[in-house]
């Protein structure tokens, strides 16, 4: 996993934010489509759902943070072509009908960074406004 770059983080006791990828997640199962209703008859049948689940998740669920593409489409670059089209559809319906918007069209720009529970400045960081 390190070569991925992915870093490793223990959760803390009494710490109510220091886990967001596992409550994230929660969030996700509770919401999916298809969520079960009823306990699984069987560890074996608790697995295929999750395999399931695993595969919808990173091949067909558009996430929000990433501008609705798949984690997949983002790992294999496949998203800056995707983006890049969107953007061209949006710029040619806003072309086509300038009085259907009232503002800028979305912004369709590759995210670089995602942060399920971002760093908050401290009040030091925090610069007053000059009058």
């Amino acid at each position: 996993m390190h070569d991925l770059g992915v870093i490793a983080s223990r959760s803390r006791p009494s710490v109510s934010n220091d886990n967001p990828y596992s409550e994230s997640l929660f969030r996700t199962l509770k919401y999916r489509p298809l969520m079960p209703v009823k306990p699984f008859d069987s560890i074996d049948q608790a697995r295929q759902w999750v395999i399931g689940l695993v595969d919808w998740y990173n091949q067909e669920h558009r996430h929000s943070a990433i501008k609705f593409v798949t984690p997949e489409q983002r790992h294999l670059g496949q998203d800056v072509q995707l983006l890049q089209k969107r953007s061209e559809v949006y710029a040619q319906a806003r072309d086509q009908n300038p009085q259907r918007w009232s503002k800028n069209t979305r912004n369709w720009s590759r995210v670089t960074e995602v942060h399920l529970n971002p760093d908050k400045p401290t009040a030091m960081e925090v610069k007053s406004p000059k009058i």
